[in-house]
């Protein structure tokens, strides 16, 4: 059986197209992530939400995806505070609505997450995936009202902490992924550094022990009084060998050397497979200095080789990678990025989103998530 398996459909009758990346263990459990699409018709976001909704119904109803159990979506919109108030609810899923405008024309996107053979509930503000003794926690679209982006930060940090003790588990030991979206990135990023910092030594996560795979990105939440939406995940029932953290310091220096705190990249190892997520990773070199600036191809090819270069301390390449999330500063780079990708990952599911990266120099940045099998008897599967 093959492991991983891509697939792309037109939905043709709703205007909407669906890319999909299967992954199966050898015990025949699954992980599926989705990158769902609709073709801009001159409609209202009301019709384009009901279009992808519909693809997303026809797809569960595929027979490859029986079982499956929906355990994230994240909708990237074109206005999100107008848009908020007409989505769906998505009962008992990790859910992320953030303006992060779909480049290719349309109001609205998605990335779905889902797995099959898994026991998934709602506790304490957060979704739990429960299976082969592992608990995990994904909590998404947290936000605060109150304050500048320093003092929201410390204030959903502190909340997340909160959540984690009541599922006894810490950030410092549990915590692998995190995403912090800011509105306006070029003035408010400065807050979410600091606050994140200092929280993270207070939590024990310093230079001399670890931090965290993360994005931070612009990104706007649909409340006009959010400067920061935060997102994370969690795993317990591990140990501190199963993690490892990726640094390609042939490509990329540690983040401490220009003052903020966060993982390049992280894997995470189970007895029958790793995970691997991919920070927010842009045309950057090993002093920490912007490279390529103003030349959209060669900041993207540079990028490519820091991501291939964290996938390769993970034994893992791009013909692992399960799903990007691409942003791009400036929507006249969109038509030239969407060439490359399609001509270079064809059958990956992707997203390329507006969404300025932390520094203006960064005309494009992306994560990704990646899944090779393992034989690893030490630990329980996934």
């Amino acid at each position: 059986m093959k492991r991983m398996n891509f697939r792309t459909i037109d939905f043709k009758h709703l205007g909407a197209r669906m890319q999909m990346a299967t992954f199966t263990a050898n015990n025949g459990s699954r992980e599926w992530h989705i990158m769902l699409h609709v073709t801009p018709q001159d409609d209202l976001f009301c019709q384009q939400q009901e279009r992808l909704h519909a693809a997303e119904q026809e797809a569960m109803s595929l027979p490859e995806l029986r079982g499956a159990i929906c355990i994230l979506k994240r909708y990237f919109v074109s206005d999100s505070t107008n848009q908020r108030p007409f989505m769906y609810a998505a009962d008992g899923v990790a859910t992320d609505i953030i303006q992060q405008q779909p480049l290719d024309g349309s109001k609205i996107a998605a990335w779905l997450y889902l797995q099959s053979h898994t026991h998934v509930k709602k506790c304490d503000g957060m979704v739990v995936a429960e299976r082969n003794g592992y608990r995990h926690l994904w909590c998404m679209g947290m936000t605060s009202c109150e304050g500048d982006s320093e003092l929201q930060t410390h204030d959903l940090l502190n909340a997340y902490e909160s959540i984690l003790a009541k599922q006894q588990a810490t950030l410092s030991e549990n915590c692998i992924r995190t995403w912090f979206f800011v509105r306006d990135v070029d003035t408010q990023y400065a807050g979410l550094v600091k606050a994140r910092r200092e929280n993270f030594l207070q939590a024990g996560l310093t230079p001399s022990t670890h931090y965290i795979a993360s994005t931070g990105i612009e990104g706007k939440p649909a409340s006009q009084k959010a400067l920061v939406q935060m997102g994370a995940y969690a795993v317990t029932g591990i140990c501190p060998q199963q993690i490892q953290y990726l640094y390609a310091k042939t490509h990329l220096n540690p983040t401490y050397e220009y003052g903020v705190t966060f993982e390049r990249g992280t894997a995470l190892l189970f007895g029958d497979r790793k995970h691997i997520y991919i920070s927010g990773t842009a045309s950057i070199d090993h002093r920490g200095e912007v490279v390529h600036t103003g030349d959209i191809r060669r900041q993207t090819l540079r990028m490519w080789e820091n991501v291939e270069a964290l996938l390769k301390e993970a034994n893992a390449g791009f013909q692992d990678v399960m799903q990007m999330i691409v942003y791009l500063r400036d929507t006249a780079d969109y038509q030239l990025v969407r060439r490359m990708f399609e001509e270079r990952f064809p059958e990956t599911p992707t997203v390329i989103t507006l969404a300025p990266v932390c520094r203006p120099a960064w005309l494009i940045e992306m994560e990704c998530i990646a899944v090779t099998p393992e034989t690893n008897e030490e630990y329980a599967c996934f």
